[in-house]
């Protein structure tokens, strides 16, 4: 009996690291095809500019990330600017479309998705230094195709699950579980289109929303995306309101 309990005990041993391994791995091949480690931490600033569609209407759409947590994200319509920003302590945003032109910060709850924006590398790099945890939860399928399925459990407890491209290892999936006030938030993200960038692969193609429900989905195509443009910090501060 006790010789079977060890055996057992050994067995769970090596497939618990075996997991943690492939994932590792994993984690090791999706950095090498976005570009690599040594290039992606050269990008100190990005900027891209696109188009979104939803609802039957387009908007011009424009993202700009710093390192040190820093992000602004616009939104226009029929010359009216939305814009929502992370200063690398705090969330602010101005609301034109519902007549609030003043900036004003944003609440805990929705500053959240902008403090995982704003991580420049993104949640797989450096990701133990992050505190963040990556499982290998095996295979799994996208549109009928097979794909590697990592669980990336973040620090503030959120869950990121990647699906990556078995030939690529880059992600074309991903579906994010966000953990507000005993609530769960559900979305997902389709990635394609990937285009190298100064050595650094990004999707120029993303259609987001609500996870299973495709009428609440925006399509998003990247037209340009510069690396290490000048882009002062003051662009990331909050101004003050208008008198």
């Amino acid at each position: 009996m006790r010789v079977a309990l060890k055996v057992a005990l050994g067995i769970l041993c090596l497939t618990a690291l075996a997991s943690a391994q492939t994932a590792e791995e994993l984690v090791a091949k999706n950095i090498q095809a976005h570009g690599g480690l040594e290039k992606i931490k050269a990008v100190n600033t990005i900027r891209m500019t696109g188009k979104i569609y939803l609802s039957g209407f387009y908007a011009e759409i424009g993202v700009e990330k710093k390192r040190d947590h820093l992000l602004r994200q616009t939104v226009t319509i029929q010359g009216m600017t939305q814009v929502q920003a992370y200063d690398g302590a705090a969330g602010w945003q101005i609301q034109p479309f519902g007549g609030r032109k003043d900036p004003e910060f944003m609440g805990e709850d929705d500053t959240r998705d902008l403090v995982d924006e704003s991580d420049i590398d993104g949640p797989l790099v450096d990701y133990q230094a992050k505190g963040n945890k990556v499982e290998y939860l095996g295979h799994d399928t996208v549109d009928g195709d097979d794909v590697y399925q990592l669980k990336v459990t973040l620090k503030n407890g959120d869950i990121i699950y990647y699906y990556l491209d078995p030939d690529t290892y880059l992600e074309i999936k991903r579906e994010k579980q966000r953990f507000i006030r005993g609530s769960v938030r559900e979305s997902e993200e389709q990635l394609g289109s990937y285009k190298q960038v100064a050595g650094v692969y990004y999707p120029y193609s993303i259609e987001v929303g609500a996870k299973n429900d495709p009428s609440q989905h925006a399509v998003i195509t990247v037209e340009k995306i510069e690396v290490n443009v000048p882009i002062d910090d003051s662009q990331f501060k909050m101004p003050a309101p208008k008198k």
